[in-house]
């Protein structure tokens, strides 16, 4: 989806998502070392983002949207956190490697090519020994119609998210179904792929 598609998303009154941080980021957090420096991916808003702060996390914020990227500033500011943030795209630019003590991402859902590049910046812009912690909506999602992007191609393959962490050690792995309610665009039962792995 464009620049422009989540330009105009984040640019409506309100969170599309939430305020609220991702259940599957709340149920982990307590595993990321204290005080880490963590990039968040494609992170809109900035509902992840700024829970981590508000745990004592120094987060740098990363999307291509800037009406996102305004909004997470936003939301920073109303609970009294800060959060930087750099404006790049996530699915041609690269990211400086072994910077963060963690990485996050939680459905950064672009088109089928563009993942292995996503997911590698990912992964290499960890330090080693850093964790890398991960939820996108699975190809099943589509029959489920609960959120996400209505096509395949913007989906997740469970054997391709396998090869890309098969060289770290995988913490937790699960492919199924999963209950989210975040704002207006995930409302129900979906099929998500989680990952937690260490570099």
């Amino acid at each position: 989806m464009s620049k422009e598609f989540w330009d105009e998303s984040f640019s409506q009154e309100g969170y599309v998502y939430g305020k609220d941080a991702n259940q599957f980021v709340q149920e982990h957090s307590s595993r990321l070392p204290k005080n880490s420096h963590i990039g968040c991916f494609a992170e809109g808003e900035g509902r992840n983002g700024v829970y981590l702060a508000k745990l004592g996390h120094h987060v740098t914020i990363l999307d291509q949207s800037e009406a996102g990227l305004n909004k997470s500033r936003e939301l920073a500011d109303e609970v009294g956190v800060q959060v930087e943030s750099v404006q790049c795209d996530l699915t041609t630019e690269k990211i400086q490697p072994n910077q963060f003590d963690a990485a996050v991402m939680v459905f950064g859902h672009v088109p089928k090519q563009d993942q292995p590049f996503l997911i590698e910046q990912m992964l290499q812009s960890v330090k080693p020994g850093g964790v890398i912690l991960l939820e996108v909506y699975s190809e099943e999602q589509l029959s489920y119609g609960t959120g996400g992007p209505p096509a395949k191609e913007m989906l997740y393959a469970p054997e391709d998210v396998l090869s890309w962490i098969k060289p770290y050690k995988c913490l937790h792995f699960f492919y199924g179904e999963a209950e989210r309610n975040e704002g207006e665009r995930h409302n129900g039962l979906g099929h998500v792929i989680q990952v937690m792995v260490q570099k």
